[in-house]
């Protein structure tokens, strides 16, 4: 089963992970402790099962060590989590994506080893947010606490010139990784390439640059 993908909560947040990853072509093991949240799940997952996942044995059963990447989206049960985070770790699971309810659960999930921790709820306010503040940003994503991806459509003062006249990166600190031109996306573009006025920019850089670049763009 290695490449495989197991999701542990199927709530909101993992169940919209395994339709995702279901989609696109990929085998998923679904997992809850709902028989209702399970049932719903058994056409759409590759497999789905009823387990309880902080008992060692369930998870040795289910083969979840064979399983290159496992995604613990528990809810509420911060307990179960964080049981459940630990017993995949000792169990040798590759990559173990866990989803925190808190910073308080981040930094437990971290000391035993999660390698990706994620804030669903607060990143999609944060991305919400941004772009209720800013008509240039369309997305927002968080790469750590101090740096971030966002795209930014090409404005007036953007349009119209190359990457090289623009020299972001000595005013602003920032760079642009790509951009998104109707149904292309340039990656890493040159110097020269010049800006249209309906491209979309993904600019990556420090939090405070990235600000200082879309409070120019806003004014006038």
């Amino acid at each position: 089963m290695t490449g495989e993908f197991a999701v542990i909560g199927l709530g909101r947040f993992g169940g919209s992970i395994v339709r995702e990853l279901s989609s696109n072509g990929y085998d998923v093991l679904a997992i809850d402790s709902d028989e209702e949240r399970v049932n719903e799940f058994m056409g759409l997952a590759t497999h789905a099962v009823i387990a309880d996942t902080t008992d060692e044995n369930v998870l040795k059963s289910l083969g979840i060590r064979n399983f290159e990447h496992v995604i613990v989206a528990i809810g509420e049960n911060i307990q179960a989590s964080i049981l459940t985070t630990l017993i995949l770790k000792e169990l040798g699971v590759q990559i173990i994506t866990v989803k925190a309810t808190n910073d308080y659960h981040e930094k437990v999930l971290r000391r035993i080893g999660a390698d990706n921790i994620v804030h669903p709820e607060r990143d999609m306010g944060v991305r919400i947010a941004n772009g209720l503040m800013s008509q240039s940003i369309l997305d927002y994503l968080e790469l750590s606490n101090e740096h971030s991806i966002v795209e930014i459509k090409a404005s007036d003062k953007l349009s119209n010139k190359s990457l090289i006249d623009l020299d972001l990166r000595a005013k602003y600190g920032v760079n642009i990784v790509a951009i998104r031109r109707d149904d292309d996306v340039l990656i890493s573009p040159q110097a020269d390439e010049m800006i249209l006025s309906e491209d979309i920019l993904i600019i990556i850089g420090k939090d405070t640059d990235l600000d200082r670049l879309e409070r120019t763009l806003r004014s006038r």
